[in-house]
């Protein structure tokens, strides 16, 4: 596999050149909390066209290359932006429906690189299947097109349910869509390559109780308050397949999976919280480099990205 941006590009040199802005690091009852973790704002969204970004993925073929998505309404395009926010290409996957894109993960198989857009939002939980895009990842230029390489349709077993998260895990071959809506939210996998080209049904893997469970009242208010902070809303893996991250609207939890554990295993340990406070829509994650820093964004123009350094973590 080839490596992406290093530690240095992502954390000495931006943190050189870009004002830092703490923010506050909050307790969690069943995280661990490490204060030392706060984000840095290395840069924000240049680009107008990417006004609700719901998806982020490093590149796997071109070092210092982000690629985002749009949230539905838009257009079928994936626009590619460096570390701070600049412009740098986009493509259109024409042969793509966004209908409610949500998720965006990269990933190399055989060699190649490629992209999965990840078409799972449904917020009425009405629609009997979703799709998962994949394309082989092209070199980031000022306006391309781009072929799928396949699509998946699934359904879940248990009926509609609304996701913004999902990730692929390399190692297993497989999909991973956690539910946004359901307390405690569930995790589902999908097969990478189905040998059926109609519709699958996902694998549904269990609950995930390490996120933080609202309040009955949290509930009770969240349509009034417009806040419903312990909903996840991005997930991604490492390329070493050995750490992830999952996004709420509040905080980053980073997970570590020990040799031969299965992800739903790693995903109901103790993670690490990182409070991203009241970050306005943050709805995209992703791993910058080898897999220890992690960048945020949100559905706003001009949205800040943030960065999280969790090298200290690995050494541990």
């Amino acid at each position: 596999m080839k490596p992406g941006p290093s530690p240095g590009f992502f954390v000495r040199k931006l943190m050189r050149r870009w004002l830092v802005i703490l923010l506050a690091v909050t307790a969690c009852s069943d995280a661990r909390q490490e204060p030392r973790f706060a984000p840095v704002v290395i840069g924000k969204l240049e680009d107008a066209d990417i006004r609700e970004a719901s998806g982020i993925a490093r590149s796997q073929r071109q070092e210092n290359i982000l690629w985002l998505i749009n949230d539905n309404g838009a257009k079928e395009i994936v626009h590619a932006i460096n570390p701070r926010g600049a412009r740098r290409g986009e493509f259109d996957l024409k042969e793509a429906k966004n209908r409610d894109w949500e998720d965006l993960a990269s990933f190399r198989l055989d060699d190649t690189p490629y992209l999965m857009v990840a078409d799972i939002g449904d917020n009425d939980a009405r629609r009997k299947s979703r799709s998962l895009y994949f394309v082989e990842e092209p070199a980031p230029k000022k306006k391309d097109k781009a072929s799928l390489a396949w699509r998946i349709e699934f359904e879940y077993p248990d009926g509609p349910r609304d996701a913004e998260s999902a990730a692929v895990d390399i190692e297993n071959l497989r999909a991973l869509v956690l539910s946004k809506r359901d307390i405690p939210p569930r995790l589902y996998e999908i097969p990478l390559r189905p040998g059926d080209d109609g519709t699958i049904t996902a694998t549904r893997l269990g609950t995930i109780r390490s996120l933080p469970k609202p309040s009955r009242q949290d509930v009770e208010f969240a349509p009034k308050t417009r806040d419903w902070h312990w909903q996840p809303v991005g997930m991604d893996i490492s390329q070493d397949n050995r750490a992830a991250v999952i996004l709420t609207y509040r905080a980053v939890y980073y997970y570590q999976r020990e040799p031969g554990q299965d992800w739903y295993d790693a995903f109901n340990t103790r993670p690490i919280r990182v409070s991203i406070g009241r970050f306005p829509n943050a709805e995209a994650v992703a791993f910058g480099d080898d897999g220890r820093n992690v960048v945020v964004t949100g559905e706003n123009k001009h949205s800040p990205l943030l960065l999280i350094d969790f090298n200290e973590v690995a050494e541990e």
